[in-house]
């Protein structure tokens, strides 16, 4: 089985019956778990609820960068953080990309839930993007992934040290990705996981379309033969690691 590590099940391409086709499409290609990532604070109870209803998926609960200023303890609570489908924390980040102009205001909001990762021991999911030397100074003392990583080996190596996950998404397969390729042919295979970041990021061959969890598959294709190894062989390593960084998976 596969695992779609980090994708966004509350958008409107999973919007009523939509949700029970997106998982049965995932089903049938051999993708049987799915960790949906809380984005939007509002996300996070709509996330829980899509949890608690299929056996299959679980969720992380955090707050994106896009919304810094936020006060993370008032959706970060002890009920959420103690439910079973809660795996981790995420995604939580630093993304000066999108937005430079309020970095103060991401910092502080990435410090305040690394700090209720840390108290709490669950792991987070990171979301970087142009933020390399702030990510390096600021994310320690928590373990967990770096999803959808497209940052430089430097960090990597800062990451590997601290006991981090790194999480290939379908930019993997794209033409223009060599030096993504090149960085997921050092890291070690023991600490990489898939994921699609669904609705974004299609992979190839289906680029220009929404993305979906099912698509992970084609990625993994892309990271075996990176990694010289057999799709199936794959297949368990990736499998060991997703249980290795969500230990609250059962």
């Amino acid at each position: 089985m596969f695992t779609d590590t980090h994708c966004h099940l509350t958008d409107d391409y999973c919007s009523g019956k939509n949700l029970d086709d997106v998982l049965a499409h995932a089903h049938d290609a051999g993708v049987l778990r799915i960790i949906c990532a809380s984005a939007n604070p509002t996300d996070i109870a709509t996330n829980i609820k899509i949890a608690e209803t299929h056996d299959n998926v679980f969720t992380t609960s955090g707050i994106h960068p896009e919304y810094a200023g936020t006060n993370p303890n008032d959706f970060l609570t002890p009920d959420v953080l103690s439910h079973n489908k809660v795996i981790g924390i995420g995604e939580i980040g630093l993304d000066y990309h999108e937005r430079n102009d309020n970095r103060d205001a991401q910092i502080k909001l990435f410090e305040q839930q690394l700090k209720i990762a840390r108290k709490s021991g669950l792991p987070v999911a990171g979301h970087i993007r142009d933020a390399d030397d702030d990510t390096a100074a600021i994310l320690t003392g928590v373990c967990g992934v770096m999803h959808c990583f497209t940052s430089s080996w430097n960090l990597a190596k800062i990451m590997l040290d601290r006991g981090f996950f790194f999480s290939a998404s379908g930019i993997l397969t794209f033409k223009n990705a060599d030096h993504i390729r090149e960085t997921f042919a050092k890291i070690p295979t023991d600490r990489i996981v898939i994921e699609t970041d669904s609705p974004y990021c299609a992979p190839v061959p289906y680029r220009g379309k929404t993305c979906e969890p099912f698509m992970v598959i084609e990625t993994a294709k892309v990271l075996a033969q990176i990694k010289n190894l057999q799709i199936d062989e794959l297949e368990t390593i990736l499998e060991q690691n997703v249980l290795k960084l969500y230990p609250k998976i059962k």
